[in-house]
């Protein structure tokens, strides 16, 4: 991918005097009383805070933070938290501002943190006028929101759009290197994991993914669909019956082109869905009518253990069983260690996926962990992202 980073334009020294405007991801989860109870985003921004700074810029930063309706400001919408917080960890002052879009007086050197950017009027329907006033605001647009990415709002589209510069910061910078790796050029063999409870959620992942991996493994609730599609039982576990075509049809597309949707040959089951509950280790044809599956048995996990060993390249989205529960957590334990030893390029995404990582020790030895959520989710879906396609269209001239 083709466009403009910000770490470049700094070592050209093309910054210094600058007004710089950064599109940050600082969307923290908050406790009812306000208090912010994990900081890991504000951490993520601040390097690209600091290089700004650092390059002499007058440094403007904004977000959005939780679901506020436009035009209607209310106290816990506030940014208040998170200038408190991003103060404390860069050991200066962050002064917030409210109502902004009109102007800022911000001096190189210093740096100002804009109100939620959701309270605006027209900001995610991408309003015109008020992108070209936030426009008007800087020299250089920074956007380094990756969990953002995928929506074409004012202050990441619309902005970008009408600043004399557009560029990528740090994170986002990084994320588009990572998918550039992964899915426009991949090493070979590309292994995709996608897992979860419903087909339909990720049926267009699957999709569209069956068109480009070398081996597409399916988890969860996903692989208890497949297993019936091949005409497997499942007893009572989580299926989507209605979507077996659908199954069919991407088992089908993998197969003409000589690659594979492995399913599950054993299985862990349980009579209920509890931490507690007895697991047994059962042959995938012995399912008993009022089993429930839980997780991939320890040769299909083996199985795909080796596949990833000797991939080139792997794509990991979702746990393939319920790792949260001991007795059920073998297959993504087994997967997880097996991405690590891997000497594949890998990268992870989604909620649960970081979950596992965490929870294995395996941070240090994935290729890349997005934090994008939804916009990694339409990255899968073979979609362009809006942040995307404007930074190269105006990195393009």
């Amino acid at each position: 991918m083709n466009f403009i980073r910000f770490s470049d334009l700094c070592a050209q020294n093309l910054v210094k005097g600058r007004r710089v405007f950064i599109r940050a991801d600082l969307n923290v989860p908050q406790d009812d009383a306000g208090h912010i109870t994990e900081d890991t985003r504000i951490r993520a921004s601040i390097p690209c805070i600091q290089m700004a700074l650092d390059a002499g810029a007058a440094v403007m930063v904004t977000s959005h933070l939780g679901r506020p309706t436009e035009g209607v400001f209310k106290p816990e919408d506030s940014l208040a938290p998170v200038a408190k917080r991003l103060g404390e960890l860069m050991q200066r002052e962050v002064p917030l501002k409210s109502g902004w879009v009109d102007g800022v007086d911000v001096q190189p050197g210093a740096l100002v943190l804009l109100e939620n950017c959701r309270i605006n009027k027209g900001e995610k329907k991408n309003d015109e006028t008020l992108a070209r006033k936030m426009a008007a605001l800087c020299d250089i647009f920074v956007h380094d929101a990756f969990g953002t990415a995928h929506r074409a709002e004012a202050s990441t589209y619309g902005i970008a759009q009408f600043a004399k510069t557009a560029c990528a910061g740090p994170l986002l910078a990084a994320e588009m290197d990572a998918i550039s790796k992964a899915l426009a050029n991949p090493k070979r063999p590309l292994v995709a994991i996608v897992a979860g409870s419903k087909v339909s959620t990720k049926l267009t992942i699957l999709k569209a993914l069956a068109g480009k991996v070398d081996q597409l493994i399916v988890g969860g609730g996903i692989a208890n669909t497949f297993m019936l599609a091949n005409g497997l039982p499942i007893g009572k576990s989580l299926a989507e019956r209605e979507l077996l075509e659908e199954a069919r049809a991407v088992m089908a597309a993998m197969k003409a082109r000589g690659a594979e949707v492995p399913v599950p040959t054993d299985v862990v089951t349980a009579k209920s869905f509890s931490a507690d509950a007895a697991a047994s280790v059962k042959s995938a044809a012995d399912v008993a009518d009022d089993d429930l599956i839980l997780d991939i048995g320890p040769q299909t996990a083996q199985k795909l253990a080796q596949q990833l060993m000797a991939a080139g390249t792997i794509v990991w989205n979702g746990p393939v069983g319920v790792f949260e529960f001991a007795a059920f957590e073998g297959g993504t334990k087994t997967i997880a260690q097996a991405i690590a030893a891997s000497n594949a390029f890998s990268i992870a995404g989604g909620g649960d996926t970081l979950a596992a990582i965490a929870k294995y020790g395996i941070e240090k030895d994935v290729g890349y962990i997005s934090t994008g959520g939804g916009a990694f989710l339409e990255v899968l879906e073979g979609k362009t992202l809006p942040a995307f396609e404007i930074l190269q269209k105006r990195a393009a001239g």
